[in-house]
């Protein structure tokens, strides 16, 4: 059974999925602007809903920090910006797959 964690590194737009100690996928990413700059620190993931509508994209993995969440988008050419309110953004068929792998409770580092 495979032990998933996912580490978030703001400084390169990419999230990491691990099993254990061992990168088994890294995926780019779109993460908050200026003013509203995604927050570091350690998260769980607290709800998964897929096709949320509006600018989320295919899937809605919802952190443990309010109003927070990695999502899929509606905005492709985002991929790799600093764009979002403070979400992490991926592609439609990466946030998929990376929903389908991670059950809840996983937990998320997010660091710069």
């Amino acid at each position: 059974m495979p032990k998933y964690r996912i580490i978030v590194d703001l400084s390169d737009f990419q999230l990491h999925l691990l099993d254990g100690d061992i990168v088994v996928h890294t995926y780019p990413i779109a993460i908050g602007k200026m003013a509203t700059q995604t927050p570091s620190g350690q998260y769980t993931i607290i709800n998964k809903q897929p096709n949320p509508g509006g600018p989320f994209g295919a899937y809605w993995l919802g952190l443990s920090k309010p109003h927070y969440g990695i999502h899929g988008t509606n905005d492709p050419s985002s991929i790799g910006r600093s764009v979002s309110h403070g979400c992490i953004r991926m592609y439609n068929e990466d946030v998929t797959q990376l929903a389908a792998l991670v059950p809840l409770h996983t937990q998320v580092t997010i660091r710069k």
